[in-house]
């Protein structure tokens, strides 16, 4: 089946499950994580493109405050965090503490370290408090990457993606690549497990990431006629992957 075909039926399983998601009451929070270009964006749109825009947020949050720095790491994500019936989708998350900040010198080592040996415990607090919660990161290629941002400069209707921060993506490639490994490695939990999703072909990522929440999420009645996800593009991390060239070095 073509794209545009696979997408709509999968949308409408998605409408399906937010319709269940409601009537049940179930809380649902979606992190999207990646590099520069990954396509966090773009798969974002397609999950959100026919739901209920009162009980779906997209979150995507600006650098913080001088009054955001003084508080406690945590406390500008949890005002975001979904009430019954509602998906909570963090386009970039808490995880900033993990990847962007550190690399770029945003947060001290001691920042760094205090964030990834509390996060496990806040993500169980979230999921003893009734939120389900999937995380993905989204993996693509440094050549992949570097088209994408030229890209951006160059398409005058992609100038709001473009970002100082841009320039350092490929230039802190190998930094990046670090921290990213150390996020997965020490914060990838029974309750909260991250997946890893391959995007150089990023419409078979959308529609792979899609049919992972549909099967991480829905009930059995919803996701039954849905494909799972190609294991070969969407697979549960594990550390093995550091090394056997599953993830970009």
């Amino acid at each position: 089946m073509g794209y545009k075909k696979d997408l709509r039926e999968l949308q409408i399983a998605l409408v399906r499950y937010q319709q269940w998601l409601i009537k049940t009451g179930g809380k649902v929070v979606i992190i999207f994580e990646g590099r520069d270009g990954a396509g966090k964006d773009g798969s974002i749109k397609r999950i959100t493109e026919h739901l209920a825009p009162r009980s779906t947020h997209a979150v995507s949050l600006p650098k913080p405050s001088d009054r955001e720095r003084s508080q406690w790491y945590f406390q500008r994500y949890v005002r975001f965090l979904p009430s019954a019936g509602e998906l909570a989708i963090f386009n970039r998350s808490w995880y900033n503490r993990a990847g962007v900040e550190p690399v770029m010198g945003f947060c001290t080592a001691r920042e760094h370290e205090e964030f990834l040996r509390d996060v496990p415990a806040f993500e169980r607090m979230l999921e003893e408090g009734g939120s389900r919660i999937v995380k993905l990161w989204l993996d693509i290629s440094k050549k992949e990457q570097a088209r994408r941002l030229n890209d951006r400069r160059e398409d005058p209707l992609k100038q709001l993606k473009v970002s100082d921060l841009d320039a350092e993506a490929q230039r802190r490639w190998k930094d990046y690549s670090k921290a990213r490994n150390e996020m997965l490695t020490r914060t990838s939990t029974p309750i909260a497990p991250w997946y890893v999703v391959h995007t150089d072909e990023k419409k078979l990522a959308r529609l792979n990431v899609i049919r992972h929440l549909l099967h991480a999420l829905a009930p059995e009645e919803i996701h039954a006629d849905v494909a799972p996800p190609d294991p070969a593009i969407l697979y549960p991390f594990d550390e093995a992957a550091l090394t056997d060239g599953r993830l970009e070095k």
